[in-house]
């Protein structure tokens, strides 16, 4: 057993060495200059002799952006029929055929046109390393699927289009591409970043000074949070320090669980910690009794977790606070997350024994207990 483990292990190194490097720029908004950075980037390596072609990028017709195409070797988008219209993709066989040392992908939260070999961007990404090729890419703070509540908080907009937080955890090198509130709305207003016909409306919706600022904090966070975790991976600390592992407990209410579920995964990703998210099925909710909304949130529910890289843990009992202490115990949990109840008075006085056990339990092993609104 340890001879298999250790030769899965030095095959993981191989595999890992062999993988492209993946640098991942992050903005708060459109119109930072993402794009713009990746083409400056491209042409010193360019310079310096490095082989880099461009896969994909978006100028979304911003002169300046589009002036640092010329001089760039790029990559011919695959052509593809949509409903009746022509459209233009990500060439990823040509890509990997062609093996550059750098590739610049522009977008990486975009959907894929029907036909295409993944449905994300992000999957092609994905390919492209795996193919030994190293990537440069981009994405807006609004794509980063934990953040998808607190963004929609903010705006008021639901961003449909998302990347795991896995995927930002893979990446070698996050940078941050930084400007002021002021700085970016003088952008808008100058025609830099949209149509002058959608500048109005621009301003009096996602682009309020309000709503900047709370989205560079979130970018500011999201960067600073990555850089710890490539401290606490690379750097060697003399001192002993306790890994954190996370207990995301839910239930079959989709709203509470997909916060829970959220919110947790920021914590973990902070702490670059492994988590998990725990269902204790009663037995008024056994596969023959549970409503089908229900049973149909919960799927739902577990395929976002895995998304966001927990591992699921689903366990039959009568008693919920005992089934969690266990896994506690087997896991080393260090900090369990559970929703807010929404409870009517008499519900707790009935809850009130259960909750007072769990406290006393995780207080007795020394595990946190947060309670996520």
């Amino acid at each position: 057993m340890d001879e298999r483990k250790s030769a899965e292990h030095f095959l993981d190194l191989i595999q890992k060495s062999r993988r492209g490097k993946f640098k991942l720029y992050i903005g708060m908004s459109a119109g930072v200059g993402k794009s713009y950075r990746m083409l400056q980037e491209a042409h010193s390596l360019l310079k310096n002799g490095i082989d880099v072609k461009i896969g994909y990028i978006e100028t979304h017709n911003r002169a300046e952006t589009h002036a640092l195409l010329e001089g760039l070797p790029v990559i011919p988008r695959r052509k593809l029929f949509y409903k009746g219209k022509e459209l233009e993709e990500l060439d990823l066989q040509a890509i990997i055929s062609l093996r550059p040392e750098v590739v610049i992908v522009d977008e990486l939260a975009h959907t894929n046109i029907e036909g295409s070999k993944n449905e994300k961007r992000w999957q092609d990404v994905i390919d492209i390393l795996d193919a030994g090729i190293n990537v440069v890419s981009a994405v807006n703070i609004q794509h980063i699927e934990s953040l998808n509540e607190e963004v929609k908080d903010i705006t008021g907009i639901d961003v449909q289009e998302r990347i795991p937080d896995s995927i930002v955890a893979q990446a070698d090198e996050v940078v941050n591409i930084d400007l002021t509130a002021e700085e970016l709305i003088n952008r808008l207003k100058e025609g830099k970043i949209y149509d002058r016909s959608k500048i109005e409306s621009a301003l009096n919706n996602f682009f309020k000074s309000e709503h900047i600022l709370q989205l560079r904090e979130l970018a500011l966070k999201e960067v600073a949070s990555q850089v710890q975790r490539k401290v606490e991976n690379e750097v060697v600390l003399s001192r002993n320090i306790k890994k954190e592992k996370f207990l995301a407990c839910i239930s079959s209410n989709e709203k509470t669980a997909k916060n829970v579920i959220r919110k947790t995964a920021r914590l973990a990703n902070y702490y670059n910690s492994k988590w998990y998210v725990m269902y204790v099925q009663i037995p008024k909710e056994s596969a023959d009794k549970i409503a089908l909304d229900k049973q149909r949130h919960l799927i739902n529910n577990f395929k976002l977790a895995t998304e966001l890289g927990a591992e699921i843990i689903k366990v039959k009992a009568k008693n919920t606070t005992k089934a969690i202490i266990k896994e506690c115990e087997d896991r080393k949990i260090t900090t369990v997350c559970i929703g807010k109840p929404h409870l009517n008075l008499f519900k707790i006085i009935l809850a009130t024994d259960t909750f007072n056990a769990l406290l006393s339990k995780l207080s007795q092993e020394n595990i946190d207990l947060v309670i996520l609104s």
